[in-house]
């Protein structure tokens, strides 16, 4: 068999760089391809060509951007597995950065796949990060039959009456785990990216024979995460505001569910997609398939910080946000084995060991409260 070389597009990032130790540690050859954004790595300790230290020193690195002119087909040659997890991420931000968020997620996808299209490569699979922000709202069902049921969006008047919960024919709905069969709702621009970047390389990689599969993460969080970027993970949001001693903020009543999976799971996934012979063109959900509230969250990591500040409920309603989103994480099991291993709690707690090794996050949740409000996407 020859030697498996995967490359990693976003693999200085977040879950790139998680990824990368798991493919090297998995035996395959592994080549990065960043652009080094400064608003995820801005904060980072990095080396003198701007690269993140903690980056496998193993992996072979292409600075550039997938959108100039031979990039990302000089990055290919020798390649046979595909990641992509390139990306401008977060809901907020990407309703009033359209046109870049177009850019670097629908039409970095574009070029990519007319790229492998031209058929001068040998890339063999194919895993791509999609988001369970695409779901929209989750799955839910009647608390009083126990029936699917699939609700209408909040409108804007409910949400200005301050009622957070989905109903319907008056009755209020029970959140239950969302499958990968759900329909499609998304109510952001990023998520319209995600799910248009998603569906262009299912039907892409089959038109051209590449196994692929779209890998829909949920709120992926762990060590390396960008402390200081207001538009990623909520976690990382509530410890920046912590450690600056200002109370997490928590839009509508904090009651919100979502779930969290630590970034080594996702790393599983990942690799195990890849090293998988499987053929196929598939979807799978990569979450914990637990449910916790926003609140819980913002107060769990208060206790491991050891600050005793409450998170600030602002009941205001961010626009492109939704009430329950939770995994149903069977499929990924049943078609490549995998299974969430981390431990919340634990994984939490690790989250803050390494913040603690960390430079100092500045915390930019103000700024990015007052674009939305600039922008009258905060009701």
């Amino acid at each position: 068999m020859s030697q498996r070389h995967a490359l990693v597009t976003g693999g200085a990032g977040f879950i790139g760089s998680h990824l990368v130790d798991t493919l090297l540690a998995r035996g395959f050859d592994v080549t990065v391809l960043d652009c080094l954004l400064p608003q995820v790595h801005g904060e980072a300790e990095c080396d003198a060509q701007g690269w993140p230290v903690y980056l496998n020193p193993a992996a072979r690195r292409i600075k550039g951007d997938i959108l100039d002119d031979g990039v990302f087909e000089g990055a290919l040659k020798g390649i046979t597995h595909l990641a992509h997890l390139a990306a401008s991420v977060g809901v907020g931000q990407s309703m009033t950065n359209i046109v870049d968020y177009t850019r670097n997620n629908t039409m970095a996808a574009a070029v990519m796949l007319e790229i492998l299209s031209n058929g001068n490569h040998s890339v063999e699979r194919i895993a791509v990060a999609s988001s369970m922000s695409i779901y929209g709202e989750g799955e839910y069902r009647s608390a009083r039959t126990g029936q699917p049921v699939v609700p209408a969006a909040r409108s804007h008047q409910q949400l200005e009456s301050r009622d957070w919960e989905l109903h319907s024919q008056g009755e209020d709905l029970e959140p239950v785990p969302t499958t990968e069969d759900k329909l499609l709702q998304p109510s952001s621009i990023y998520a319209v990216n995600k799910r248009d970047h998603e569906e262009m390389f299912l039907s892409v990689g089959r038109a051209l024979r590449i196994p692929t599969t779209a890998l829909r993460l949920f709120n992926a969080y762990g060590s390396r995460q960008a402390l200081s970027n207001p538009y990623t993970g909520v976690a990382a949001i509530f410890i920046s505001r912590l450690l600056n001693e200002q109370p997490p903020l928590v839009f509508e009543d904090g009651n919100q569910k979502r779930d969290f999976v630590h970034v080594l799971d996702v790393a599983n996934a990942f690799a195990s997609v890849l090293e998988s012979e499987r053929v196929g063109w598939e979807i799978c959900n990569v979450g914990s398939g637990q449910a916790i509230t926003v609140c819980e969250i913002a107060q769990l990591l208060a206790r491991l910080l050891h600050k005793n500040i409450a998170p600030q409920i602002l009941n205001q309603y961010r626009v492109g946000d939704i009430r329950h989103c939770f995994a149903d994480t069977s499929r990924l099991q049943r078609l490549f084995g995998v299974t969430p291993k981390q431990d919340f709690t634990t994984g939490m707690s690790e989250l803050i060991d390494w913040v603690q090794t960390a430079r100092r996050p500045v915390d930019r949740s103000l700024h990015s409260m007052a674009e939305l409000q600039r922008s009258r996407l905060v009701i």
